[in-house]
């Protein structure tokens, strides 16, 4: 059971030396009791303590990384069982399965989705290699997915292919999934050789589990539970029993991440694989394995993945400041927006794409859009005008037009009047009009 505030508190020095970040010893105790602060955060906790507080404070779902040492993804580390009672940690991560004679199709298929949405890299992590019988080719095929920089699942239950294949990939970390009950000891020992995660399956929840209890007498714990591929029906029923287990009941031998093959589920339905793997980013697959990822199917899997992935306690904000977009210099035209995310990649977008430089100034509006901003007066004439005075944006530009959201065009008057000597231009009410108004603006 985790620590109380209290109980965290009484294995504190008691200093209140502040260096933690917190007035008090106290404080810091609830603050890490809250999830909020970490212990490390204070340097005068005794090893022992910090032994006990580190078993007592990790969380239900244990974390871990896979992948190269330049790309490593994060797994695990969940910690509630609904995005709205404080955060998922670790996104679903994509993977498209291919076997070797579809290896290097597979690749370049991936390469095709690779974009940038709210900041965030779009793409497909992970290639999952399954195994048809060939060793020599399939070593062959791990090799060229572990060039092409992913993440590889070496999907293999045969022993001696499993051990070629990871032996020619070792230095990528991939994972290897194959155990189940008939192979624990033997892929065990595998996992523990190569220093790999494990994956491992059974045909019904009370064997896997049995099977997962093995797989840590054997002295593992980077393991991923696969929860099948019997059915739609029970490979959703073990994801979700699995993740309450882990978090309701705080049982650890269900506190890994998940694989959830979908391209064994569906196999050939793109329609329906989208729709699974939309399933399971909301319940509980932290490895989610497709057949192909096309631009259709990334756009809507990507989003959720990103909407369901973030702090729903804190806005989507991008820095304030001066961003000089398309070359931008002293002389070019400024327009403002709040700082909500989506807002500003949305806008900063058009602009991009109209090839007009621009310097678009971004002030505090509290991670609203522009109307709600607007409404709860974190975007007004006042707060605007403050923002470009107090960040001195005045000695910075020579060019004195600035263009405001067409949505907030009442605040032109005020504009003028707090920022004299600026031309304040209402620019469209929509940001996909923005291309046209600006080169007509520019002529």
């Amino acid at each position: 059971m985790a620590l109380k505030g209290i109980d965290i508190f009484k294995l504190t020095p008691k200093t209140n030396c502040k260096e933690c970040g917190q007035p008090t010893c106290m404080a810091f105790g609830m603050k890490v009791a809250q999830g909020t602060a970490q212990i490390e955060q204070c340097p005068h906790m005794s090893e022992e303590a910090l032994a006990k507080l580190g078993e007592a404070t990790a969380p239900p779902m244990k974390s871990f990384k896979i992948g190269p040492a330049d790309a490593e993804l994060s797994l695990g580390g969940e910690t509630v069982l609904f995005r709205h009672d404080k955060t998922f940690v670790s996104k679903t991560l994509f993977a498209v399965s291919a076997d070797a004679a579809g290896t290097d199709a597979a690749i370049e298929a991936i390469k095709s989705v690779d974009y940038e949405r709210i900041g965030e890299r779009m793409s497909v992590e992970i290639v999952n290699l399954e195994y048809t019988g060939d060793s020599a080719a399939y070593t062959e095929a791990a090799k060229k997915a572990a060039a092409s920089g992913k993440t590889v699942i070496l999907s293999v239950s045969d022993e001696a292919a499993a051990k070629d294949a990871l032996s020619a990939i070792k230095d990528s970390k991939p994972v290897l999934n194959g155990a189940n009950p008939s192979n624990i000891a033997a892929f065990a020992a595998l996992a523990k050789e190569f220093g790999v995660a494990i994956g491992v399956t059974a045909d019904d929840i009370d064997t896997l589990y049995d099977a997962v209890q093995a797989l840590e007498k054997e002295g593992l714990k980077d393991i991923i539970i696969d929860v099948g591929a019997a059915s739609v029906k029970s490979a959703f029923a073990n994801a979700v029993q699995i993740r309450r287990a882990a978090i309701k009941s705080g049982d650890h031998s269900f506190g890994y991440p998940s694989i959830v093959n979908i391209a064994k589920l569906a196999p050939g339905d793109a329609s329906m694989q989208t729709a699974l793997a939309s399933l399971f980013i909301l319940k509980y697959g932290s490895i989610v394995i497709m057949e192909g990822m096309s631009y259709a199917q990334a756009l809507p899997l990507f989003g959720l993945r990103q909407n369901i992935f973030t702090d729903p306690q804190k806005p989507m904000t991008v820095e304030t400041g001066i961003y000089p977009l398309n070359g931008a210099t002293e002389d070019s035209i400024c327009a403002v927006t709040v700082d909500f995310a989506l807002t500003y990649f949305i806008v900063s977008g058009e602009i991009e794409r109209s090839g007009v430089p621009v310097n678009l100034i971004i002030p505090d509006a509290g991670g609203y859009s522009v109307l709600t901003a607007w409404s709860a007066g974190k975007f007004s004439a006042g707060s605007i005008a403050a923002f470009i005075k107090e960040s001195d944006i005045e000695s910075k530009v020579k060019n004195r037009n600035l263009l405001i959201p067409g949505k907030v065009a009442v605040l032109k008057g005020e504009l003028e009047e707090n920022l004299p000597g600026w031309k304040i231009i209402v620019s469209p009410g929509e940001a996909t009009s923005l291309v046209k108004f600006l080169k007509e603006l520019q002529a």
